[in-house]
């Protein structure tokens, strides 16, 4: 981490002005557990739902596993060193729920809390703020077994889980945050399967997304009971969605997409209710009779932050009559009630996972939320991209991920000067990792990991990052 940021290859920054963000603005990077941990089998942890899937044929690119993914649990001094040299100011990790409970119920497991408090303190010692995720997908397999997020029973698990950390850990962490990306946890693993624990049901996974709310908010009570200082909040994955024309089978088609990706969580976390155009969209996929007096109440429990992740745009177009649409998430779809709408792409840059590059995005995003839902401080969580790595004489000189990061950056300061509470930027990722379905075949990382030795390497955008935080934002290219 000795050598300075290489500048980008010519033209690719040109003419952008420095930008300073404001004082104490929280500069970090995030990762989860079953990404980066391993030791998937030690100190009691026993399987989630990620551990059966990826180890089920055909489930993940080329069978790959989390099994000992960055070997994290082994090497967690070493990457909390390496966050120091990049001058992170805050890490956000998410625990490992089957790791501190194995069973999805009844007491901790001491080895796995213990891992926990030491990556803690480590953070601590070396003036690092710790950002700690609840859950980030990994619920434990006999939770699935007794029915998983469609089953009401799961939320109220949650919030016994919520507080065994909180009671381990609350007195030392400050941020915390109940759920990362619902949608992805709903509508991938139990909407199209593409996710663990692989189911498809369009019934289900509406009931899933109403129970992780539900858990989401008997969480926040669990904190506010066992830690009342602690900052609490969600993250949720947001998409501007866009018609592609102005024709009213494109906007309807808009509007669908939206409630589904953004309005089904946004509008019951902080308006405390469904919207109506979203529960007749659903009427002929559920009644939503799982919904239950106070539930909406519990779900809009008092927040102190939202954390979004940003990563693209939806351009999206009404259904041709007897043209069957092209598959989003693959099939079966991830869209119930709205599975006839096309996705539409527009030829612009693409990242590695053929997500469209759409920086203007997320200043709308940002925008949005500030002005139609909330005055709470916002974070972007989760920015980032995968693209093809090469290692060359020991570096990874990833000049198209730095772009990207620039770019969405300034976005974010764009988003500040409108008037967003922002208050802090976490890049996705701190590492390559396990990319879920896709295993080991893309890379988002800033530092660069030899799946087969475990040798790191911080990568130019790692160097350039270090950067902007010591700066506290861009310099002028």
């Amino acid at each position: 981490m000795s050598n300075p940021a290489r500048p980008p290859a010519a033209g690719a920054l040109a003419e952008r002005p420095p930008l300073t963000f404001p004082p104490g603005f929280l500069w970090g990077a995030a990762t989860a557990a079953y990404q980066i941990e391993g030791a998937a089998t030690e100190d009691g942890r026993a399987p989630s739902i990620w551990d059966t899937f990826s180890h089920t044929p055909g489930r993940t690119v080329a069978g790959h596993t989390g099994d000992v993914a960055c070997d994290h649990y082994h090497r967690l001094d070493s990457d909390v060193a390496l966050m120091a040299e990049l001058g992170l100011k805050s890490y956000r990790f998410s625990v490992s729920w089957p790791r501190v409970q194995p069973g999805g119920s009844g007491p901790a497991n001491a080895a796995g809390l213990d891992f926990y408090r030491r990556l803690v303190d480590e953070l601590l010692s070396h003036g690092i703020e710790p950002w700690l995720t609840l859950y980030h997908w990994d619920l434990p397999q006999p939770l699935e077994d007794a029915g998983g997020w469609p089953a009401r029973d799961t939320a109220a698990r949650f919030a016994d889980y919520t507080t065994l950390v909180a009671d381990a850990l609350g007195d030392r962490v400050r941020y915390w945050t109940t759920l990362n990306e619902p949608w992805c946890s709903a509508f991938l693993g139990y909407g199209s399967g593409v996710h663990a624990p692989g189911r498809s049901d369009g019934a289900d996974a509406v009931r899933a997304g109403h129970h992780l709310m539900l858990g989401h908010g008997l969480g926040v009570q669990a904190l506010r009971a066992a830690r009342p200082t602690s900052e609490v909040g969600v993250t949720v994955n947001l998409y501007p969605v866009t018609p592609a024309s102005d024709a009213p089978g494109d906007v309807d088609a808009a509007r669908r997409i939206d409630g589904l990706a953004n309005r089904f969580f946004l509008d019951p976390l902080l308006r405390g209710a469904y919207p109506a155009d979203l529960t007749a969209d659903l009427a002929g996929v559920t009644d939503f009779g799982h919904v239950r007096d106070g539930d909406l109440a519990t779900i809009s429990s008092p927040l102190d932050l939202v954390g979004i992740n940003y990563y693209s745009r939806h351009v999206v177009a009404a259904p041709v009559p007897g043209e069957q649409p092209e598959a989003y998430w693959r099939a079966p779809s991830c869209w119930p009630g709205s599975e006839d709408v096309r996705f539409v792409t527009r030829g612009v840059p693409v990242t590695d996972m053929n997500w469209e590059i759409d920086a203007p995005g997320l200043t709308e995003t940002l925008r949005r939320v500030h002005e139609e839902y909330t005055d709470l401080p916002l974070y972007v969580t989760e920015n980032g991209s995968a693209f093809v790595d090469t290692v060359v004489d020991g570096e990874v000189d990833d000049v198209d991920r730095l772009a990207y990061f620039d770019a969405h950056l300034r976005a974010s300061h764009e988003a500040i000067e409108a008037g967003v509470p922002l208050r802090g930027y976490f890049a996705w990722s701190l590492m390559d990792n396990f990319e879920w379905a896709w295993g080991y075949t893309k890379r988002f990382g800033m530092i660069h990991v030899d799946y087969d030795s475990q040798v790191r390497i911080p990568k130019s955008s790692a160097r350039w990052y270090a950067e902007v935080i010591r700066r506290n934002g861009l310099a002028a290219q």
